[in-house]
């Protein structure tokens, strides 16, 4: 007999735009696809709370307090998204076996000091709880991190878990604020890692000088053309060339990155804006051609999908490999992130390794994230 139970994905990424909520049906049969998407909601972040957040990413005066506090808002507005969730589904928070919170990274410095590193990722699981009546998994990264490992990405586990085949070599690539990719072998073998920034610098180029979220389809974006100096000059960034498995994120990615290489450089916003597309394409690329032998096909989720210009380009790059959505493997790609930190949540739950050393460089296997009951 298959037993099903019902798991809660909480996602809130670098780009800052907001919370996803995934409502999953999780069997515990031993094949792929035992991670259905029942139901989902989207709780865009205020003006407000974006700002507060990007301002915590850096040192600045009783951060501590502020990160407290933070912490406490984003569990009223986690608890506010799921309980959104149940109410136009008519589930009890008693159906709910649990919820997977991954919370907002303010800072990620794994290999700090060449010796075990920190991540930090703010939200009051505790708090969270306490205001859904539903038992709360949190803070899945410092485990692995304990173990040696970079405590992300994550996610390979679970695109191993619901995207592999035994005749196609897979790589799925998730284009958020940071790209991951993870490398998905017919013989079994994952390699998952951060590329680089995904859209995280382009929305930053785009609120600075637009004052919008995000470049819709690129359109912006199309109106430049790439500069090589400068595209060449942040592609000699040495992150780029480490050797995996490694991650990164707005701790490297950030305001100050960006303005060292434009300074004094004679080009329009739009020129910038299509160099850092450009970035974002060819750092995916180069790493799929570099650290992913013989593959087969090539599957994209993340905000990133919804830039037309951005896929067009990749796609391009591609030539004749096979590439498409998740969507195309039984997964939406708005949400499998969301629904991955479901999937994790049932890995702790049931006493379960949750991260991949291959994707995160840990020790060994490791049951990741701390319970909180309802």
């Amino acid at each position: 007999m298959v037993n099903t139970l019902f798991f809660i994905g909480v996602m809130s990424g670098s780009s800052l735009d907001g919370i996803d909520v995934a409502l999953t049906e999780i069997t515990d049969k031993a094949a792929n696809n035992n991670c259905k998407i029942v139901a989902t909601h989207f709780q865009a972040y205020t003006n407000e709370i974006k700002e507060s957040l990007l301002a915590l990413h850096f040192p600045s005066e009783n951060e501590l307090a502020q990160s407290a506090l933070m912490a406490n808002q984003l569990a009223s507005c986690y608890a506010q998204a799921v309980n959104t969730l149940l109410k136009k589904n008519n589930l009890k928070p008693s159906k709910i076996s649990a919820i997977g919170c991954h919370g907002q990274t303010i800072r990620h410095q794994p290999t700090f000091d060449n010796d075990v590193g920190y991540t930090i990722q703010l939200g009051n699981n505790a708090l969270l709880a306490e205001l859904t009546n539903i038992t709360v998994v949190g803070d899945f990264r410092s485990r692995d991190i304990a173990a040696g490992g970079q405590g992300a990405p994550l996610v390979p586990a679970f695109h191993q878990a619901i995207f592999a085949s035994k005749h196609k070599n897979r790589a799925i690539v998730n284009i958020g604020g940071i790209a991951n990719i993870s490398y998905l072998s017919t013989s079994g073998e994952v390699i998952g890692f951060d590329s680089g920034p995904g859209n995280i610098l382009l929305d930053h180029w785009v609120k600075l000088k637009l004052g919008k979220s995000y470049d819709a389809d690129g359109a912006w974006s199309s109106k430049g053309s790439v500069q090589p100096g400068l595209l060449k000059a942040m592609l000699n960034d040495p992150y780029f060339s480490l050797p995996t498995p490694k991650s990164t994120g707005r701790d490297l990615f950030n305001e100050s990155w960006l303005s060292q290489h434009i300074a004094e450089l004679n080009a329009s916003d739009e020129d910038i804006a299509r160099t850092l597309l450009e970035l974002t394409v060819i750092t995916i690329h180069q790493h799929l051609m570099k650290r992913c032998h013989e593959v087969d096909e090539i599957y994209l989720c993340g905000g990133g999908t919804h830039n037309q210009l951005l896929v067009a380009c990749l796609k391009q790059r591609l030539g004749n490999t096979t590439t498409g959505l998740t969507d195309d493997l039984g997964v939406n790609a708005d949400w499998v992130e969301a629904a991955a930190f479901a999937w994790l949540a049932k890995q702790t739950i049931t006493h379960k390794p949750g991260n991949l050393p291959a994707a995160t460089g840990a020790k060994g296997l490791r049951i990741l994230g701390a319970i909180y009951l309802a």
